[in-house]
């Protein structure tokens, strides 16, 4: 399977990042693997993608909800504001523990193309490559 550009994990958790990080390095799925602790700098990672003449934006976004700063909603708030071309080159997928039936009702209305509980595992993964990239990660 071609790895991705990149992606782009979200998450204030820095053992889910640990985690997220070595998972994602063990199957081989990106080139690279960036991490952002909350969604005001996942927005600083994207405008650094978009700089340059050669755009190199996040193939993937694994976006937790609960985070300070700029919690996931706001995030999806913010990225639905970018260029087209941009929003269009990244799926986000929400990862989350979160059950807050307020929060999962607002994730309707808002540019996240799936919802995964934690902890991501292979499995999980595998079903989002599948989804939204139709790939499949060879055994």
């Amino acid at each position: 399977m071609p790895k991705l550009t990149s992606v782009l994990l979200v998450d204030d958790d820095p053992t889910n990042n640990f985690l997220n990080q070595r998972l994602l390095k063990r199957l081989d799925v990106a080139e690279r693997i960036l991490v952002a602790e909350n969604g005001q700098e996942a927005l600083a990672v994207l405008r650094q993608a978009g700089a340059g003449l050669q755009p190199s934006y996040p193939s993937l976004i694994l976006l937790d909800i609960q985070m300070p700063v700029m919690n996931g909603i706001e995030f999806l708030q913010a990225f639905q504001l970018l260029p087209p071309a941009q929003r269009h080159a990244t799926t986000v997928v929400v990862l989350t523990t979160s059950m807050d039936a307020r929060d999962l009702s607002r994730l309707e209305a808002l540019p996240a193309a799936g919802r995964v509980n934690k902890p991501l595992t292979q499995e999980k993964l595998d079903t989002v490559l599948q989804l939204h990239f139709q790939r499949q990660r060879p055994c």
